[in-house]
């Protein structure tokens, strides 16, 4: 049990670490003996892989002699992924541009399905296997592995890599899919080259709303992988507006009474479709109770742990299975692969200390003799094998090596370790990136070195995908789906149908080819599975208590009233007939709508005009007097006040949901900010005047005015990025102000965001009033400040004003209320700023002069 497995963990963990002092070596106190296969090699990377299923446990005791596992049930899957990774390790030491002068060994382990064997496996690999191992000095010995190719189970990849973690080795999985596994302050050193069951679930709900099946059955493993993906699944299928009508968990000891109640619970049950999300191994003796029930007429969702499973593929079990939906991982090309696994012989596997049994353990299943028979096998009738029988004979259960799917990410996940390691090695002394620029060594390595390169490595397989890892450790998330073909002469045909890509854009992501799927029924078409059909005319939805929302009756419509088909209707005026409801927003083609463009354009243009004025007498005295720069930047920013008022008008979309608060705050702060630093220069001048104030007048020059107005404008740019990031802005439709008419609007997303937008604008305009109101008396050379602070009286009165009013403005008025406020207080900007400039330039010329702005200031004085 679990409590037996912890505590011989805790023992061998003390077991294994023991180092001396004395020596600077680690001693290995015991053997464990376990299946696997060993090459010997430069470094060496490690494997664990399902090559059998059934395993007799001896005690739980630490002896001198080996204690000895028997694992019964060899599966030729398993064994031909292990095989892979073989022919991989042989294939990169092949290759003159992947770790040249290097040599791959490996060295693989059996778990045979049992989480005490694959941990057993995981702590060896992570130990080595040598007696006794002597640190940084002859490094004679098997140095333990520098990665982990496996576990394909996720509840041994959770338990192995809450240990292996601690020391940051590092784990690619081809075959655990446990979202759990994402967690990276959890799980730090692992990676898988399978998508995780996050994608898969919404792969499958993209596939029931596609078909139209609301009410589904769920049935899942008793481990990490089922249960995970089980809670997953329920909580977005309600999401997407299904529902689950039962949910049952597959027995870990195959109890013949509880299989028999959960098949009688599915052929009780209304619902037509199945979602399992199991292993081969505990599906198939329920899926032999639905036959032994005789179940039919179900259309099977399979997980991809059992799509793929050739188990299944059989007569006796199409005629309840056939016409199987199913996810299934990545399909590769391996080239070469099929040669390999045909020249594979016993007799070229050498016995070692390491062990080399899993070859023979194949060559015995596969051809149905033993090699090393023991006394009375011949006697009793069984066959002896000479080791020289050919492969090519024979067929094993994992059919078409050119549907290759668990052995392709294994294949990926040995060449993710080799080019993380061949990155290392590339790396250019004092260019590190480790601390004082530092590169790692071959010789002193450290997993967790290995780890970070691990984390950037990013290639592309001959088949023409791209290997990379996210910052979770998972991969790029591709699915395609099968459809199990029960073909007229009784053979099976495995057929995909479509494929999901989660990099494919919103609503592209699932591809379905529905003409092609095999449908399992007499009508030859997809079943209807809902808990209720839809309601006729003439009825309305009526919900059953406690039952789940897929669940309703129909009950007739109140008089004078007629059911509505979808919620974008509304009864006629009669009520005899439904019409659509009418749709609300600002639009162009509205008065209101046109009046607010109208005013807008026309401050536009009149900020171009008044810009155009000053460009053409920028050399007059007036002009120079007002800061120029400053002036034409305000008047930019006052252009793009108005044009972004433009934005609130017409049909809310996503982008001008985003867009228009954050065009409005920026130019807003931009014109403000422009406002707060001419109003520091007008103090910082009037100071100049007095005795000793030249001091200050070098804090403000046009460098520094510059500096401010950028520095002021990118906190508004940063929490407008914030916000669009985290909350960010959408477009809704709105029912609850009318209930015959739709009103589009753009839902603020953050409240808080909102706040802070308008805050800081409302800080920054405060403090440019305060600074102008202090120097409202000074003479009348310096009468900026008098316009600065009415122009901010007004500005501050009408956003005062505006955030009571946009509360209680429902709909379209709400934006024209956010218009007018933007309009009113730009216009009331322009005006007090700008008129009085633009009348003595262009009415009053004579006053255009240095002697009577002066001679004023004089006589005042």
């Amino acid at each position: 049990n679990k409590h037996e497995y912890v505590l011989y963990l805790e023992c061998l963990l003390l077991n294994y670490s023991s180092a001396s002092s004395t020596s600077s070596s680690c001693r290995l106190r015991e053997h464990f003996s376990l299946n696997g296969m060993y090459q010997k090699g430069d470094v060496i990377l490690g494997g664990l892989f399902e090559v059998h299923y059934f395993t007799v446990f001896p005690e739980l005791s630490f002896t001198s002699e080996p204690q000895q596992l028997y694992c019964e049930g060899f599966t030729s899957c398993g064994f031909q992924q292990a095989q892979t990774m073989a022919f991989a390790v042989d294939e990169i030491n092949r290759n003159p541009d992947l770790l040249p002068n290097i040599k791959l060994g490996y060295q693989l382990y059996d778990n045979c399905l049992k989480l005490g064997v694959a941990l057993r496996a995981a702590m060896s690999l992570a130990s080595g296997t040598e007696e006794e191992f002597l640190l940084y000095e002859t490094c004679s010995g098997s140095p333990p592995v520098l990665g982990i190719v496996g576990d394909p189970g996720s509840t041994h990849s959770i338990a192995i890599s809450s240990v292996l973690g601690l020391f940051r080795v590092p784990m690619v999985s081809h075959y655990s899919t446990c979202s759990c596994l994402s967690n990276r302050g959890k799980y730090p050193s692992f990676f898988r080259t399978i998508p995780s069951d996050a994608f898969q679930v919404r792969a499958m709900i993209q596939i029931l709303r596609r078909l139209g099946w609301t009410w589904v059955g769920l049935v899942f493993s008793d481990d990490d992988y089922g249960v995970h993906a089980a809670r997953s699944f329920h909580s977005s299928l309600a999401e997407s507006g299904g529902c689950v009508a039962y949910s049952q968990v597959l027995p870990k000891d195959n109890r013949p009474t509880e299989l028999q109640r959960i098949v009688g619970e599915i052929k009780s049950s209304s619902a037509r479709v199945v979602v399992v999300f199991s292993n081969e191994a505990y599906l198939l003796p329920l899926v032999d109770e639905v036959v032994v029930q005789n179940v039919k007429g179900l259309q099977w969702i399979a997980s991809e742990a059992w799509s793929t499973s050739s188990v299944f593929h059989t007569p006796r079990l199409m005629p309840y299975l056939g016409g199987t939906l199913g996810i299934a991982i990545r399909r590769g090309e391996i080239p070469g692969l099929r040669d390999f696994l045909l020249s594979i012989r016993p007799d070229d596997q050498p016995d070692n200390n390491h062990g080399n049994n899993m070859v023979k353990q194949f060559w015995e299943a596969v051809f149905g003799c033993r090699l090393e028979p023991p006394a009375g096998w011949v006697e009793a009738g069984g066959d002896v094998c000479t080791g020289q029988e050919d492969l090519r004979d024979v067929e094993t259960n994992c059919g078409d090596l050119s549907e290759l799917r668990p052995e392709y990410n294994v294949y990926k996940a040995v060449y993710a370790l080799a080019h993380a390691l061949h990155d290392l090695l590339q790396c250019v002394p004092g260019r590190g990136p480790f601390s004082g620029n530092r590169c790692a060594s071959l010789q002193r390595l450290e997993h967790w070195q290995l780890v970070h390169y691990l984390e950037r490595v990013n290639f592309t397989t001959g088949f023409g995908d791209r290997v990379s890892f996210d910052d979770n450790g998972d991969a790029l998330a591709i699915y395609d789906i099968l459809n199990w073909v029960w073909l007229q002469d009784g053979s099976i045909e495995v057929e995909t149908v479509g494929v999901i890509d989660e990099s494919a854009p919103t609503g592209q992501e699932l591809t379905l080819d529905e003409d092609r799927i095999f449908w399992n029924f007499e009508s030859k078409k997809p079943p209807r599975s809902v808990c209720s059909e839809s309601c006729p005319p003439g009825t309305r939805v009526a919900r059953k208590k406690g039952e789940p929302v897929c669940c309703f009756n129909c009950i007739s419509c109140a008089e004078g009233e007629v059911s509505n088909t979808t919620e974008d209707f509304w009864s006629s005026p009669e009520r005899d007939f439904c019409i659509p409801k009418g749709v609300e927003f600002l639009s162009y083609q509205e008065s209101l709508g046109l009046s607010l463009m109208t005013a807008s354009l026309l401050g536009a243009l009149i900020c171009a005009v008044v810009l155009g004025i000053f460009t053409r007498y920028r050399n007059t005295p007036v002009v120079k007097a007002n800061n120029s720069e400053l002036s034409f930047l305000l008047l930019l920013s006052l252009k793009l006040c108005f044009l972004c008022s433009l934005l609130f008008i017409g049909r809310p979309r996503l982008w001008t949901c985003q867009l228009r608060h954050a065009a409005f705050g920026i130019s807003f702060v931009l014109c403000v900010s422009c406002i707060l630093v001419k109003t520091m220069v007008v103090l910082a001048v009037f100071r100049t005047s007095k005795p000793g104030g030249n001091a200050s007048l070098k804090w403000f020059g046009a460098g520094q005015q510059r500096g401010t107005v950028l520095v002021l404008t990118s906190f508004q740019a940063a929490i407008c990025t914030a916000w669009l990031v985290s909350a960010s802005p959408t477009p809704h439709k709105n029912m609850r102000y009318h209930n015959d008419k739709i009103v589009y609007e753009c839902v603020v997303g953050s409240v808080a965001g909102f706040g802070a937008l308008l805050g800081y604008i409302g800080l920054l305009a405060f403090l440019s009033f305060l600074l102008a109101f202090l120097a409202r008396n000074l003479p009348d050379n310096f009468n900026e400040a008098k316009f600065i602070t009415f122009s901010m009286l007004i500005f501050c009165a009408v956003w005062i004003s505006f955030v009571p009013a946009y509360i209680s403005s429902p709909g379209m008025y709400a934006d024209a209320v956010e218009i007018f406020a933007i309009l009113a207080s730009s216009f009331g900007l322009l005006v007090a700023l700008f008129g009085p400039k633009c009348y003595i330039i262009l009415l009053r010329p004579e006053r255009n002069t240095k002697k009577a702005l002066m001679g004023r200031a004089t006589t005042k004085t």
